[in-house]
C-alpha cells in the first residue's frame, strides 16, 4: 500500500541517529521542522543569518526532554562565498562525519511585479539566494551526504514554480529552477543511497506568506507545525528509494 506523505504517521524515534541540516531554521517552517526533527531523535544543524534568532531556537530545543543539543550555522546566503561554504562543510564533517538530511527551506520572495517592471538587481538577488545558494550548499555537502547510508535532500518548491503566475517574477522562476535542480540531482544518483525531492508547502501561516499576502486572513491558514508530515516522511527510512519527485504538503 502506497504512503500518502500528507497523512504520514510516524513513531517518536524515527530520526534517531540521523544528522539533519535545515536552512532558514530560525523562523516559520524551518523552525517548526527543527523542533519536530529534534523531538524525533535527530541531531539538528540549524542554519540562519540571524544569530540571535538561531540561539533562541537552540535554547528551546536544548530545553526539550530527550533531545540532542543542536548545532548552529550562521551564514548569509546572499553574501556567502566559496570559502564560507567550504568552512561550513568542514565544520559539519569534523563534528559529525556524515549528513543524513539536508532541507533547503531558506528563500526570499523579492518584488511582486510584472516581468516588464521587474528590477534586474532584485531579480539577480532572488535567483542567487533561492537557486545558486541551494546549488552551492548542496554541492559542498555532497561528500558528507555520501557518508550516510540513507541520505535525503529536500528542496522547497511552490505552486508558482510548477505553473507560472503573473507578477510572481523571480520567485516563481527560481522555484521552477529548484524543481529542475532536484530532478537533475536525483537523475545523477539513481543507484546510490541519496535521494532528492521537492515539497510545495502550500499556504502556511509564515512571515513569508504574510509578506506576499498582507491582507489575507491568517486564521484560515495552516500553521507550520501542521504540514510537517511530508518532510518527516522524506527524511526518514520509509521514503528510501523515493527520488526525483515533487510533493504537496497540503
Amino acid at each position: 500500500m502506497s504512503i500518502d506523505p500528507r497523512t504520514y504517521t510516524y513513531p517518536n524515534a524515527l530520526l534517531k541517529d540521523r544528522t539533519i541540516m535545515i536552512t532558514g531554521a530560525s523562523d516559520g517552517i524551518g523552525r517548526a521542522l527543527a523542533f519536530e526533527a529534534a523531538r524525533l531523535g535527530a541531531q539538528v544543524v540549524l542554519h540562519g543569518r540571524n544569530s540571535a534568532k538561531l540561539e533562541k531556537v537552540y535554547d528551546q530545543i536544548d530545553a526539550m526532554d530527550g533531545t540532542l543539543r543542536p548545532s548552529i550555522v550562521v551564514l548569509d546566503l546572499a553574501s556567502a562565498n566559496a570559502e564560507n561554504y567550504t568552512m561550513l562543510a568542514n565544520s559539519i564533517n569534523d563534528e559529525f562525519g556524515k549528513l543524513d538530511g539536508l532541507v533547503h527551506n531558506a528563500a526570499i520572495i523579492g518584488d511582486r511585479f510584472s516581468i516588464e517592471q521587474f528590477d534586474a538587481v532584485v531579480w539577480q538577488r532572488v535567483m542567487h539566494v533561492n537557486v545558486t545558494a541551494s546549488f552551492a550548499l548542496t554541492q559542498v555537502l555532497l561528500p558528507i551526504l555520501h557518508q550516510s547510508n540513507d541520505a535525503s535532500v529536500i528542496f522547497t518548491s511552490s505552486s508558482v514554480g510548477r505553473i507560472g503566475r503573473a507578477h510572481w517574477g523571480a520567485y516563481a522562476v527560481s522555484k521552477f529552477a529548484i524543481e529542475g535542480l532536484s530532478q537533475v540531482l536525483a537523475d545523477e544518483h539513481p543507484h546510490e543511497k541519496l535521494r532528492s525531492n521537492c515539497i510545495n508547502p502550500g499556504a502556511t501561516r509564515t512571515n513569508m506568506r504574510l509578506e506576499a499576502f498582507p491582507g489575507e486572513d491568517r486564521d484560515l491558514l495552516k500553521a507550520a507545525q501542521d504540514i510537517l508530515a511530508p518532510y518527516i516522511y522524506l527524511l526518514g527510512p520509509d521514503s528510501n528509494g523515493i527520488t526525483g519527485k515533487s510533493f504537496n504538503a497540503q
